[in-house]
């Protein structure tokens, strides 16, 4: 089954290629011959949910796109180049990843710092990172629990990834230690952040009602060895509001997508 447009004239913005993972000397698979391709969409970007599983790799396909680990075989390029330890993507987890020896300000901009930005000049470039997440007035705050609430400090580690490439952003179940209301929020904010950067997004859940409101496209995989076996299209308006989970076409692209992941869960 072809999931992935490989079209020779457009450019990707993320590409994994024939990727393999063993911790055995190749005695043992965990990943085989997986491909992975994100075209790249100017002046639009793209939100790409990942569903599968727990232990299917989801969360070592998102390590391999920021430069985390490398595959035992394969290779992965990043808007047309290797990912290497001196050229990363940021990548926003679920546990909270902020320093909390550092201010809100400090931590936004970290990459920055390490790229050789003056003070002010970082601090003036984060600032406004730290406005756009709704943090105006926490800026000088230690990134810690609890000076700052779980949804705050998502939003920290959001704008630090935003600052340091926001051309792609990877996440790994971020919104999963959320309480109800605030994960609802947090989702609200990434919409919006999608569309004003025009992002990449590369999003892992297994919240399928959130994946289905915020993708524009779902890849599910299964294991043993790991790949990907379907690809949802989410046919919904790219400009979203709540609203929209009202909408009969949400309910029942939410209802396909379960039933897929049963169908995938069952082979």
């Amino acid at each position: 089954m072809k999931l992935f447009i490989d079209d020779p004239n457009q450019n990707n913005i993320i590409e994994i290629r024939g990727a393999g993972q063993s911790y055995d000397g190749g005695e043992n698979w965990i990943i085989k011959d997986l491909d992975f391709i994100i075209e790249d969409k100017p002046n639009q970007g793209q939100f790409v949910v990942i569903l599968g599983m727990s232990g299917c790799g989801k969360s070592t396909l998102l390590r391999y796109m920021a430069g985390l680990q490398s595959p035992t075989e394969g290779k992965v390029l990043i808007e047309g180049k290797p990912v290497s330890k001196n050229r990363r993507v940021s990548m926003v987890f679920q546990q909270y990843s902020s320093l909390p020896w550092m201010t809100v300000l400090d931590n936004v901009g970290l990459a920055l710092r390490y790229k050789g930005v003056s003070k002010r000049d970082r601090d003036e470039q984060a600032m406004e990172l730290v406005k756009l997440v709704g943090l105006d007035g926490h800026q000088h705050k230690y990134a810690q629990y609890p000076s700052l609430s779980g949804g705050q400090l998502q939003r920290v580690a959001i704008a630090r990834s935003l600052l340091a490439n926001p051309s792609i952003l990877l996440m790994d179940e971020p919104f999963g230690a959320l309480d109800i209301r605030t994960r609802l929020q947090m989702q609200e904010l990434l919409t919006s952040i999608w569309h004003k950067f025009q992002s990449t997004i590369v999003f892992v859940t297994h919240d399928i009602a959130e994946a289905v409101y915020l993708a524009d496209d779902i890849y599910i995989m299964k294991y043993a060895p790991s790949r990907f076996v379907e690809h949802i299209d989410i046919d919904l308006p790219i400009i979203r509001n709540k609203d929209i989970k009202r909408d009969p076409r949400y309910t029942e692209l939410v209802h396909q997508v379960e039933d897929t992941m049963m169908k995938v869960a069952n082979t």
